[in-house]
């Protein structure tokens, strides 16, 4: 498949060759000396013996000595540099197989496709760093080797040309043993590291509801694939990897054979039988090497292959310039969302505007599609039509180092990164402003909880900050949210674990969200947070059924709820902070809802029709 000239991978290879031929260089040398060894032995036997001279033999003993001191030194620089340029290539794929691993989830592929690109630049990094870089280099100097073995005699020069012959078929035939029992064997491993890592995460549930025997019969069971796909692949290696070895041994004791008989003829020398027998070693080494090394050359193929096409698939990314900073305005443009790499959208024809100062509860019945659309408003995930715009400009035309001061977003299920507590507030900043994360931490109502923590702002958190409580995980992710005055924040049920003194705090950090000119788009069930929002939109069944000002909207759904026939529940108690009873749905519950009016609420509450906002 070929490639642009953008493509990372096409870049990174290219920018290897000047570091290849350097290592080509070094084994034209290495291979020259190579000859070092045949041509002391065809000396020793042709003019020591010959002339009984301990000066030629002291002689040629020390310029042999110097010739292998430095083939030696020589190969120790090429494996270096060879391990060098392995770390340099896995160094310039990071940002490339990084990217990837941020948009192949967006695509719908699984968690084993997710990982795979960083599986393959390790791979790519281990075959650099083997010796089948070494036997690929040698492989050229294979006919020297040859030519002069016919020089010495014909019969031999043909004899190891047929160990060529044969070696070569055992390499062709490794291309074809090892290709597919290779890949399967990779996507077995792949499997069960995603199963793994599943009971990893789900070891509390497993023990509680009484099931870990059943997961560890699925984990067996994986394992056992993967073992016996490793197998089969490791089998074939083995299997043309000793053929190799024996053809190449019995080759070179066939050498010394047909050389003595030649001898016995007199058709040359005894010393030509020992520098043959080195030359034939020299000369099928990068053959079997190649055989031997088949399997990480097959597996390098392959993951440049599959970094090749999930580049091209994914094309490279946008130029963007550098627009002003946002403060006018929000739309969404009739946008469809389905989940990531589906084609069956789970909301449908989404339009809205609001504008700075705004704030939008998102409201409906479970399932109705609430948090799809605000991942897509979010650009957690891509709509499949239309557009999410911020003063004018869609999502993707804003520079990605510009998106954390544009967007604060708390999912429902808050994901904290292994760090301390102010480097997951602050979004991983190195250059964070210390004030800025204390604040953050203060709106979000969370600041006396953290300085209670052993290390205050410098608490290290595990992995997910799955060391700390459900509550405790939201409130800081809402910190994250607040952090660095985004002029869009987005709260997908941010009270959910929340006890009063959190909501009180919430409602103050939306009406400081609103008093700065930012606009807040909250799905909530709990009444209490619209009391400090203008807007409304309901969603049913997928769709935006309605939108408007809030009290409007209410009176809307009311209207329908009486006139379906549907009795209305039993008031609560002013100030109740308890979910909606019901589903939020025309023909459902829809009186909880109400906001409660000045004096029922507090000073805080206002009727939606008196503040402004766009529709």
């Amino acid at each position: 498949m070929q490639l642009g000239q953008n493509s990372p991978i096409k870049r990174t290879v290219a920018r290897m060759r000047p570091a290849l031929v350097g290592i080509g260089i070094f084994s034209a040398v290495i291979n020259l000396l190579g000859l070092t060894g045949s041509i002391y032995m065809l000396q020793i036997y042709d003019r020591v013996l010959a002339s009984r001279s301990v000066e030629t033999l002291v002689a040629i003993s020390l310029l042999a000595l110097g010739l292998f001191a430095l083939q030696g030194f020589i190969e120790i620089m090429r494996a270096q540099v060879l391990s060098r340029l392995g770390a340099w290539l896995e160094r310039a794929l990071l940002e490339p197989v990084h990217a990837l691993l941020l948009r192949l989830p967006l695509i719908g592929r699984s968690p084993v496709e997710v990982m795979q690109p960083l599986r393959d630049m390790e791979a790519l990094r281990s075959f650099m760093g083997s010796q089948a870089p070494v036997a690929l280099l040698d492989l050229p100097w294979m006919p020297l080797y040859l030519l002069l073995i016919f020089a010495l005699h014909p019969w031999l020069g043909g004899l190891v040309l047929a160990g060529m012959v044969v070696l070569t078929g055992l390499a062709i035939l490794s291309e074809f043993r090892l290709k597919e029992p290779i890949r399967l064997a990779n996507m077995a491993n792949a499997r069960r590291q995603q199963v793994a890592e599943s009971t990893r995460m789900n070891v509390e549930v497993l023990r509680a509801m009484g099931f870990q025997n059943r997961a560890a019969a699925r984990f067996f069971e994986v394992s056992r694939q993967a073992q016996e796909a490793g197998q089969h692949a490791a089998d074939a290696s083995a299997t043309i990897g000793g053929i190799s070895r024996m053809i190449r041994v019995m080759l070179q004791s066939a050498t010394l054979g047909l050389g003595a008989f030649l001898v016995l003829r007199n058709e040359m020398s005894a010393g030509a039988i020992i520098a043959c027998s080195i030359l034939s070693g020299r000369a099928l080494a990068p053959v079997e090497q190649v055989v031997a090394h088949w399997k990480l050359l097959v597996a390098a193929r392959q993951a440049k292959r599959r970094l090749d096409e999930l580049v091209r698939l994914l094309g490279d990314a946008p130029a963007r310039i550098d627009l002003p900073e946002a403060t006018q305005s929000f739309s969404v443009e009739g946008v469809a969302v389905a989940a990531p790499g589906g084609r069956i959208p789970l909301m449908r024809n989404a339009t809205f505007r609001l504008k700075a100062g705004d704030g939008l509860a998102v409201i409906g019945p479970s399932g109705s599609g609430k948090s799809v659309l605000v991942r897509a408003i979010a650009g957690a995930w891509p709509p499949l039509a239309g557009h999410v715009r911020i003063d004018g400009a869609s999502l993707d035309q804003w520079p990605l180092e510009r998106v954390g001061a544009l967007i604060g977003y708390l999912p429902q299920d808050v994901e904290l990164f292994e760090g301390t507590i102010a480097e997951n507030i602050a979004r991983l900043d190195p250059k964070a402003d210390d004030i800025a994360i204390v604040a953050a931490a203060r709106a979000a109502n969370v600041h006396d909880m953290i300085l209670r923590m052993p290390d205050g702002y410098a608490t290290m958190l595990g992995e997910g900050g799955h060391n700390l409580s459900v509550g405790q995980r939201q409130r800081i992710g809402l910190a994250r949210a607040l952090y660095g005055d985004p002029f869009i924040v987005i709260l997908d049920e941010p009270n959910a674990h929340l006890d009063q003194d959190g909501d009180r705090a919430l409602l103050a950090a939306v009406g400081s969200i609103r008093a700065r000119g930012g606009i807040v788009i909250i799905v909530s069930h709990r009444r209490d947070i619209l009391e400090g929002i203008n807007y409304a939109a309901f969603v049913k069944d997928g769709e935006l059924k309605a939108f408007g000002p809030r009290d409007e909207v209410f009176k809307a759904l009311l209207a329908a709820q009486q006139q379906g026939g549907v009795p209305s529940p039993p008031p609560r108690k002013t100030g109740s902070v308890a979910p909606f009873p019901g589903p939020l749905s025309s023909g459902g519950v829809v009186s909880a809802m109400m906001p409660q009016r000045r004096g029922a609420a507090g000073p805080n509450a206002q009727p939606a029709e008196s503040e402004g906002g766009g529709a």
